[in-house]
């Protein structure tokens, strides 16, 4: 069968970085083919290569047999091929239908806005991708997971015959995991193709026909999804058969560190738990359960409307993220890019951002003081990086959230709040902060570990909190709890806290 696309010899460097090293790539019509790699493979600078908005330096590309040159985005559109960036290209100032139809060929130019076309045009896609959201919302408002549906919708509405998807689950819970399947599933019985990057392997062997792994930037091989196995495709990725974890946290966590009781702002309410030294807290739920909101509001970011947060047993009011982290609490936000880093600013400059009062005197700030505490937590961290010299948003997503983490590994706060730490990081990457986090919790902190994939959660924390529509509906011991168990939570609607003491107990 002739490919519907077909990539030979790419390069491209990036300021002496090779990201591709003469990559070859295919995809078959009506194929759902598996990009896989570790962070900074070049899974994604590939990705932008066929969506026109990369130029490579060098690659022979071909479109149904015949060579063309695919120079920009709309070129790239007019063939029929549409992608869903890892990093979010949405406007958060504009509604859901302007960010659908905005550079969108299929919508008929014009002097003003028909507000009647757009909603239509805009509620065919979000129906498909199940998002059900007024389309006139501000992006801005939305959940990140919920910007993720509106990012796919939008390529949707290219009427596509190719749909880059990278890193689509990323932020998606379990059911709008399966409607995303469903949607696939349509989309290649159409005969549409799909370029699928994740690192998510169960995912992969059930959605994929094809899996092609690059590591360093070159091909490594292609495998028929069904004759090949999660082992293999890892031993590929990393050049080596990964070392076997420990299943659980090994240490035993003691006396309470963080104590939260009623806290209630405009988005939760009513939320009791406590955390002990040395603890990692599971925060489970859909989207919208309100995980990332405890986040904002133990970090200043959402006002307290009642309720009491006591640390280390002394009453705190985090009025603002700088009181917040005086007091001893961090956030690794949810959003890397909009929330969590400076995209223009140097990986040092993001890494010592936290705690810039550490490397200055009279005003100044101290570069080789900077330097040298920067550089052991990113050894620790394995970051891949030409230098920490370069702008962060030159680095690959996964290596950007390696930047992030490196920056409250710093920071050095009593309780963390990881809002899904490990979203769009491959498994090499993955048990780095696994290991990381099992760290920090050996050494008595307190850590609020958020996660869309409750395998991960089960394996990763001491016990589990789980919300359904802003309220804690039970916490589990993460030992013996199910995933069944926290599914049913999380679609229970609590109506007292003392449905939270009872699973508790």
């Amino acid at each position: 069968m002739e490919p519907l696309l077909r990539i030979e010899h790419a390069n491209k460097h990036y300021e002496g970085t090779r990201a591709l090293d003469d990559v070859s790539f295919s995809v078959l019509p009506g194929e759902v083919h598996a990009l896989m790699g570790e962070n900074g493979a070049g899974k994604s600078t590939l990705s932008k290569i066929i969506a026109g908005a990369v130029l490579a330096d060098s690659a022979d590309i071909y479109w149904q047999g015949a060579r063309i040159e695919i120079a920009s985005p709309i070129a790239a559109q007019r063939l029929g091929i549409g992608i869903v960036f890892q990093e979010l290209d949405i406007f958060p100032n504009l509604s859901i239908a302007e960010n659908i139809v905005i550079g969108n060929l299929q919508m008929e130019r014009s002097s003003y806005v028909n507000w009647k076309e757009l909603i239509a045009f805009s509620k065919r896609f979000l129906e498909e991708v199940g998002l059900a959201a007024n389309p006139r919302t501000r992006v801005g408002d939305l959940r990140t997971g919920e910007r993720q549906l509106v990012a796919i919708a939008r390529a949707l509405s290219f009427d596509a015959r190719l749909i880059l998807m990278d890193e689509p689950t990323s932020s998606l819970p379990e059911d709008a995991v399966e409607r995303l399947f469903t949607l696939i599933r349509r989309l290649k019985a159409n005969g549409v193709s799909i370029v699928y990057v994740s690192h998510k392997m169960k995912e992969i062997l059930q959605i994929a026909d094809r899996v092609t792994v690059l590591r360093d930037g070159a091909t490594i091989g292609t495998r028929r999804a069904q004759d090949t196995t999660i082992e293999e495709i890892i031993t590929m990725m990393v050049g080596r058969e990964l070392a076997a974890r420990p299943e659980r946290l090994a240490n035993e966590p003691g006396e309470i560190l963080l104590q939260v009781e009623h806290l209630t702002t405009e988005k939760i309410k009513n939320i009791s738990f406590d955390v002990r030294r040395g603890e990692v807290l599971g925060i489970a739920g859909l989207v919208g359960a309100g995980r990332s909101e405890l986040g904002a509001a133990l970090f200043g970011l959402d006002r307290m409307q009642s309720g009491t947060i006591r640390l280390g047993g002394r009453e705190i009011v985090p009025k603002s993220p700088r009181a917040a982290l005086e007091a001893g609490l961090g956030l690794l936000p949810e959003d890397r890019k909009m929330e969590g880093l400076m995209m223009q600013m140097s990986v040092r400059e993001n890494t010592t951002m936290a705690s810039l009062g550490r490397f200055q005197s009279l005003g100044f700030l101290n570069s080789r003081t900077e330097l040298e505490a920067s550089e052991p937590v990113h050894r620790r961290m394995r970051l891949k990086a030409a230098s920490d010299t370069i702008d962060v948003g030159s680095l690959s997503g996964g290596n950007q959230q390696k930047v992030l983490f490196s920056k409250w590994l710093l920071a050095n706060p009593k309780v963390l709040f990881l809002d899904d730490p490990t979203r769009g990081i491959d498994i090499g990457a993955k048990q780095d902060i696994y290991g990381i986090v099992a760290e920090l919790a050996a050494e008595g902190k307190g850590i609020l570990f958020v996660s869309s994939e409750l395998p991960e959660l089960l394996e990763n924390c001491h016990r589990i909190l789980v919300l359904c529509e802003g309220r804690c509906t039970g916490i589990l011991d993460a030992r013996s709890a199910t995933q069944e168990q926290i599914m049913s939570l999380a679609t229970t609607h609590a109506t007292t806290h003392a449905t939270t003491q009872e699973t508790a107990a």
